[in-house]
């Protein structure tokens, strides 16, 4: 099990797709969204949060949704209930990427974010799948593993969201933040989706970025 654990954490680190999922998540989760935004400015209905009980509390909601829905899809694809084509699975990852990145521009996905990171989550688990396949494992004695496996995807989230939280809370008031961190780390973050998103759905190879 502990085994599986480390593979759990070394995957979350070296999925740049998935960490890139979840950074576009945690950028924005020190502010809160207006209810009348301010034209077609990018960002320009983000409001920060006027504490950290709140913005811990979006980020335990989107966590929960994101761990419950990737939980669920790992264990059916892991115990032969449901394998989807690991090339739309990886395409619709690059997909949920460039959508949470462009929704820190602009408010383009309508429903509560919890929701739309669950629906999200249940296509990550799929690519989680993938990777616990690779370990070879015995199908008559996956209940531990597929344990250990989940334990350590929640450990490496935990991490980044350890690294990213607190340092967006302090500067979530700051220009530097918006206009030097979100605006250009959004931007970035949507073009390599875009790219990546190309790359799976094509099968072809633009600029070799991974994921």
């Amino acid at each position: 099990m502990i085994r599986t654990v480390r593979e759990g954490v070394d995957h979350i680190a070296a999925g740049t797709d998935h960490i890139l999922f979840l950074v576009s998540l945690l950028l924005v989760s020190v502010w809160q969204r207006r209810d009348a935004p301010l034209g077609r400015m990018p960002m320009g209905d983000w409001l920060p949060r006027e504490r950290w009980r709140s913005a811990l509390g979006e980020v335990l909601r989107l966590v929960t949704a994101f761990t419950v829905a990737h939980s669920l899809t790992l264990a059916l694809a892991a115990f032969g209930v449901l394998s989807p084509p690991s090339r739309w699975v990886e395409s619709l990852i690059a997909l949920s990427v460039l959508a949470a990145a462009l929704d820190n521009l602009w408010p383009i996905l309508r429903a509560p974010r919890w929701a739309v990171v669950f629906g999200f989550g249940l296509v990550h688990g799929f690519g989680f799948a993938g990777a616990m396949q690779d370990l070879g494992l015995s199908a008559s004695d996956l209940a531990w593993p597929l344990l250990g496996f989940n334990l350590g995807v929640e450990l490496g989230q935990l991490m980044l969201v350890a690294l990213v939280l607190p340092l967006g809370f302090l500067l979530r008031r700051t220009a530097f933040y918006r206009v030097g961190v979100v605006l250009p780390g959004s931007v970035a973050i949507a073009a390599m989706a875009l790219v990546w998103l190309v790359e799976r759905s094509t099968d072809r190879v633009i600029l070799g970025w991974g994921g």
